[in-house]
């Protein structure tokens, strides 16, 4: 894979199969960002997971200590008091009939798309172009809910939706790199405690493989599994 000269220079930096300590793992991923604007950093756990296996397909959101750093554009499908109830909670675009209607035509400028469940019915019918756009509402990801003022105000103060891909690997963004290095290490801190909490009882051998986090278009650094305990 070919890589500029930039990318090459900061890469240098980082000893390829070194697992470094958290501290230094985020102080190296703040370092080796090239790029103009604040990039977004994502951490990647690789985990001994069979996503194959209902039980070993973990799903769901979680809301991160200090947030990601961007600001997601929240529509919510609603109607009555739930519809104000989200307006109230400062949902960015609230509508019903007409809101799906305008999604099902194409319209797609905002982040997240939260339901209450008697909307789904007549959100289902847009699985096909919702679903591989990762839009569509879900229960484990708290989208699908009834409680819509409460969605609305943590998906603003930071709530993530994570999902294991078909390697078995998971990943999240926790931040800037103009965060802090305390931030950016209690919000992977908490995602590393979340996953652990959520180890499926059927895996047998090492639950986490490797972890790795890097800036956008930054080169990963390993962290040790060791420094997050």
């Amino acid at each position: 894979m070919f890589h500029g000269k930039k990318y090459v220079n900061v890469a240098k930096l980082v000893v390829h199969d070194k697992a470094y300590a958290l501290s230094e793992a985020v102080d190296l991923v703040k370092k080796t960002s090239y790029v103009k604007f604040d990039a977004t950093v994502e951490v990647a756990f690789k985990l001994n997971l069979d996503p194959k296996k209902a039980d070993q397909k973990l799903r769901g959101a979680s809301v991160l200590p200090h947030g990601t750093g961007k600001t997601q554009k929240v529509c919510v499908v609603a109607v009555g008091d739930k519809a104000k109830e989200a307006s109230e909670a400062g949902a960015d675009i609230v509508g019903d009939d007409e809101l799906i209607a305008k999604i099902a035509g194409g319209w797609f400028e905002f982040d997240v798309l939260v339901a209450t469940p008697d909307m789904m019915p007549k959100l289902s019918k847009l699985g096909k172009i919702l679903g591989p756009k990762g839009l569509m509402p879900n229960p484990k990801t708290g989208t699908a809910t009834i409680n819509v003022g409460q969605a609305v105000r943590e998906l603003h103060n930071g709530k993530i939706s994570y999902d294991t891909d078909k390697a078995g690997n998971i990943h999240a963004p926790v931040g800037l790199v103009s965060f802090g290095v305390e931030q950016l290490k209690e919000n992977i801190i908490s995602l590393y405690q979340l996953f652990i909490k959520l180890k499926p009882t059927t895996v047998k051998g090492t639950y986490v493989k490797n972890i790795t986090i890097a800036s956008t278009m930054g080169p990963g650094i390993r962290i040790n599994e060791e420094s997050l305990r």
